[in-house]
């Protein structure tokens, strides 16, 4: 698909979402300013800008190899920790001064276990996230937030206060209804910006300083809402899974004449669907319910699976999407259930699902275009 939408702020956010150590880092590190790296969208952003640090989530854009963390993992470990640990050992992430990690799976726990041994990051913490949502596990949640809170002031010798957590919070809620803002004008009939591009914005959000984030985005809003609109798009579809961080996996599948409307992945619209209640007089409690009780959940919560299908079921309405693409990282098991349970609601639903098990990097191209062309066909479109 040809994109019709110039926008230098687009341009930017492109750029910071195609590198790691992105411009928008190394002026952030030229003056002074320290980077918390972390793994998994459950962690609290609000914590580490109200420490006056930048929140830098880690992916392994640009890797071309595993060469080096092949020793320290399994041959069916999923490919992203391979990738990313691969750059951690190359020195690719040595620009960040601490590194907050949680149980999210297996695989990421590993990283976990071999960073704190082969890597000298200074601070390194790993978080237990719950696996299910309730009041109890929001207390569990709020404590674990509390000691790393603690661990960061100690460390880094800040004071991270109420005052400082609910100002952050305003911040990046602000990113999420402008996010937002732009979500809702994929619902028109002719989406004046594509699923790649959208990618590249969601991205970008996790890897510059939030109120430079703020105001490129509502550029982007600006030039976005004059933009003609794409209308030589064959379906309009839906993207599905877990970890998927790479705006030209997108690009491929719209290259065939589809549009990416919406998606339920860790690097779209769980991130941002809603904001953290700010009425709650104790910031971390509600970053703690945000996190386990009201945000969109993973597939690791096993008690939440109603919720998530009834989440996608009214995204594929909203957006008037004709079918799905189910993307799974290959080897990863907890996106591999959800993958199962999803098939048998969307044959109910009677909604066309394509499932793609991927490697991280784009080894397999063609296939994937073979696979996308040819569920258009059985669509008719």
């Amino acid at each position: 698909m040809e994109t019709k939408l110039k926008s230098k702020a687009l341009d930017e956010f492109i750029q910071v979402a195609s590198t790691i150590a992105n411009p928008e880092i190394q002026k952030w590190k030229d003056n002074g300013g320290k980077i918390m790296g972390y793994f998994c969208s459950a962690m609290p952003s609000e914590l580490i800008t109200a420490a006056g640090m930048l929140p830098f989530r880690l992916r392994a854009t640009g890797s071309t190899g595993t060469e080096l963390s092949d020793s320290y993992f399994s041959s069916i470990n999923c490919t992203f920790p391979r990738h990313a640990f691969n750059m951690a050992l190359k020195g690719d992430f040595d620009f960040i001064d601490g590194l907050v990690i949680f149980n999210s799976c297996d695989h990421i726990r590993r990283v976990y276990d071999h960073w704190i041994r082969q890597l000298d990051t200074p601070f390194v913490k790993i978080l237990s996230l719950p696996k299910k949502s309730g009041a109890q596990q929001v207390e569990w949640f709020r404590s674990e937030l509390a000691i790393l809170r603690e661990n960061m002031e100690t460390q880094f010798g800040v004071k991270i206060t109420d005052d400082k957590l609910k100002e952050a919070i305003k911040i990046h809620n602000e990113s999420r209804r402008l996010l937002r803002e732009l979500y809702e004008l994929r619902k028109s009939d002719n989406p004046p910006i594509t699923g790649a591009q959208t990618m590249a914005v969601t991205v970008a959000s996790t890897a510059m300083p939030p109120e430079r984030y703020n105001q490129l985005l509502k550029e982007l809003l600006d030039d976005v809402k004059r933009a003609e609109g794409n209308t030589d798009y064959r379906a309009r579809l839906m993207i599905l899974g877990g970890e998927l961080d790479n705006p030209e996996f997108l690009k491929v599948i719209e290259d065939l004449g589809a549009l990416v409307v919406t998606d339920s992945v860790c690097f779209g619209s769980r991130l941002l669907w809603k904001d953290v209640d700010e009425s709650i007089d104790d910031p971390l409690t509600a970053l703690a319910q945000y996190q386990v009780n009201e945000r969109p959940s993973c597939a690791r919560m096993f008690t939440e699976y109603e919720k998530r299908a009834e989440y996608v079921h009214s995204m594929l309405s909203d957006f008037k999407a004709d079918g799905a693409i189910f993307a799974r990282l290959t080897f990863c098991e907890v996106w591999g259930f959800e993958q199962y349970s999803m098939i048998n609601d969307f044959k109910e639903w009677d909604i066309p699902l394509l499932c793609i098990d991927h490697e991280y990097t784009l080894s397999g191209v063609g296939q994937l275009r073979t696979r996308v062309q040819a569920f258009l066909e059985t669509m008719g479109k």
